[in-house]
C-alpha cells in the first residue's frame, strides 16, 4: 500500500519540537485556578465601581453591610458562571465571541442577585447599581477569557495542527490557515483515518481537523477517546449535507465552519448542574415520594411476603458497578435456575397481583434512594446489568458512552420507545439525550413518563 502521508515541516517561526508540543497537548486549562480568582476581582471592581459611580463616598448604609451583600453576589456570579461552562478548559482553536455568552450568564446572575435580595429581605446592592454592574462584569469577564487563551498560548506555544483530508481539501485548508491564523502551526496532513492516533503521536498534534466527508466509524470511539482524553482537539468540518442533521453549535476556524468532536457528551459543569437540579427536585417530591413508597411497600409485604426490596448490580457512571433497588415484583430465587434473562411482560416469574406494579413502574420507587447516594439520577439512562451490557459493547459501537452519567430511573428511550425496543435503538436515544441536555428536556421527560405511566403505555 502506497503511504499517502504527506508531513509538513513545522512553522519556521516556532522554536518547540514535536516532542514538546506531544508534551504540551497533555497540560489542562483546569489548573489555571487563578482564573477564578481573576473573576473574583473583576466581579468586586464592578461591584465596588457601580457603588462608587452613583454615591461616591457617601454610602446609603454601612460599608460593612455591602461588604457582605457585595460577597453573597460575587459568589451567586461564580455559580451562574461555572454552570454555565465558562470553567470548562478552553479549545486551542476556534473564534469563540465570549462577550454574548458571558452577558447572558451575567443577566441571569443579575437576576438571581436581585431575586436574592427580595426572598431574603436583604439589601445586596442598590438597585439603581444592577445596570452597571451588568456591563462592568460581562465585560470584564469575557476579557479575562481573551487573556487566559493568549497567556495559554505564549505559555504553551502556538496550536499544532493536523489536517486530514484529500488533496484538493489539504490545499484549500492549508491556504486558509496560513492567511487567517498565521499564529497555528500546521504540523502535519494525511489523506484519510486510518492510524490517526499513531500520526498525531508522532507530529505531537494539539489540534485535528477533519476536512472531507469521510465516515467517522473509523475513529469512534476509538482512536476518539483516547485523543479526548489526551486533550487532543478534534474537528470536523461541517458540509452543506451536515445542515440536514440540524446542527446548532459551530466553531470558525480560519473562516471554515467545524463542530467539535466529543465522545463525552456532559462537561463536568453540566453534570454537576444537572445533580443540583435534581437535588432540588428530591427535596420538592420527599414527602409524596415518602407517602407512596410507604403504601407500596405495604402491598408488597402483604401479596409477595418478606424480603420486600429486591437488589441487583447493574452498570453506574464511567461502568462501575452498583446495586439497583426496587420492590420485588418476582419470586426468591427467580433466576437460580435459569441464570441472567431479560425479563418479558408475561414473565412467569412474576408473583401474581405485582404485574400492575411493574406497568405502572412503582416498583421502581426505591430507585431514589439510589439517586439520592449519587449512584443514579432521576433521568438518564436506563441502568443495564453487567451480562446484557458487555455484550451491547461488543455489537453496538459507541454503547459505552451512555455511561458518562449516572443512569436514571425514567429517559428519553423509555419515553420515546417502549419495552420492546431495540438496545441500538433505545440508544440512540439515550445519546442524543446527553448531546441535547437541559434542565427543561429533564422537566419534558418527565412529564411524559407520568403521562406513560398514566397510559399504561410500555
Amino acid at each position: 500500500m502506497v503511504d499517502t502521508r504527506t508531513p509538513v515541516s513545522p512553522n519556521p517561526t516556532s522554536s518547540r519540537t514535536p516532542e514538546a508540543g506531544h508534551r504540551r497537548r497533555r497540560v489542562s486549562p483546569r489548573k489555571f485556578r487563578l482564573m477564578y480568582l481573576a473573576d473574583i476581582a473583576v466581579l468586586q471592581v464592578a461591584l465596588y465601581g457601580a457603588q462608587m459611580l452613583r454615591f461616591g463616598v457617601d454610602w446609603p448604609k454601612s460599608a460593612s453591610s455591602y461588604v457582605v451583600g457585595f460577597t453573597v453576589a460575587t459568589l451567586i456570579h461564580l455559580c451562574v458562571y461555572y454552570f454555565g461552562g465558562l470553567y470548562d478548559p478552553l479549545m486551542r482553536i476556534g473564534a469563540r465571541l465570549w462577550l454574548p455568552r458571558v452577558s447572558m450568564l451575567t443577566a441571569v446572575a443579575v437576576l438571581l442577585d436581585a431575586a436574592a435580595a427580595f426572598l431574603t429581605d436583604y439589601f445586596l446592592m442598590p438597585r439603581g447599581n444592577l445596570a452597571l454592574v451588568l456591563v462592568g462584569a460581562s465585560v470584564g469577564i469575557a476579557y479575562n477569557r481573551w487573556l487566559a487563551r493568549r497567556l495559554y498560548a505564549r505559555r504553551y506555544g502556538n496550536p499544532r495542527v493536523l489536517l486530514v483530508g484529500n488533496p484538493d481539501d489539504l490545499h484549500l485548508a492549508r491556504g486558509h490557515l496560513q492567511a487567517c491564523e498565521p499564529d497555528v502551526d500546521i504540523v502535519g496532513q494525511v489523506a484519510n483515518l486510518r492510524h490517526l492516533g499513531a500520526e498525531v503521536e508522532r507530529v505531537g498534534a494539539s489540534d485535528v481537523l477533519l476536512l472531507s466527508n469521510d465516515t467517522l466509524d473509523e475513529i469512534y470511539p476509538h482512536p476518539l477517546e483516547e485523543l479526548e482524553d489526551a486533550r487532543v482537539g478534534v474537528f470536523q468540518r461541517i458540509a452543506p449535507h451536515h445542515t440536514l442533521l440540524g446542527l446548532q453549535r459551530s466553531r470558525q476556524i480560519a473562516g471554515m465552519p467545524f463542530v467539535v468532536l466529543r465522545t463525552h457528551a456532559l462537561s463536568a459543569s453540566s453534570a454537576h448542574f444537572k445533580r443540583v437540579t435534581e437535588v432540588c427536585y428530591l427535596a420538592v417530591l420527599a414527602v409524596p415520594l415518602l407517602v407512596i413508597g410507604l403504601l407500596t411497600a405495604l402491598y408488597v409485604r402483604i401479596v409477595a411476603g418478606k424480603h420486600i426490596l429486591y437488589r441487583q448490580e447493574r452498570v453506574g457512571r464511567f461502568g462501575r458497578p452498583f446495586r439497583l433497588i426496587k420492590f420485588r415484583t418476582m419470586y426468591r430465587n427467580a433466576e437460580e435456575a435459569s441464570g441472567a434473562v431479560k425479563a418479558d411482560l408475561d414473565d412467569p416469574r412474576i408473583v401474581p397481583g405485582m404485574a400492575w406494579l411493574r406497568r405502572s413502574r412503582l416498583d421502581e420507587l426505591p430507585q431514589f434512594i439510589n439517586v439520592l447516594r449519587g449512584e443514579m439520577s432521576i433521568v438518564g439512562p436506563r441502568p443495564e446489568r453487567p451480562e446484557f451490557a458487555s455484550q451491547y459493547e461488543i455489537i453496538i459501537p459507541g454503547y459505552g458512552r451512555r455511561h458518562d452519567i449516572p443512569p436514571g430511573i425514567t429517559g428519553l428511550a423509555q419515553v420515546a420507545g417502549n419495552y420492546h425496543t431495540d438496545p441500538g435503538y433505545k440508544l440512540g436515544h439515550d445519546l442524543q439525550y446527553l448531546v441535547n441536555w437541559s434542565p427543561i428536556l429533564d422537566m419534558q421527560i418527565m412529564l411524559r413518563t407520568v403521562w406513560t405511566v398514566l397510559s399504561g403505555r410500555l
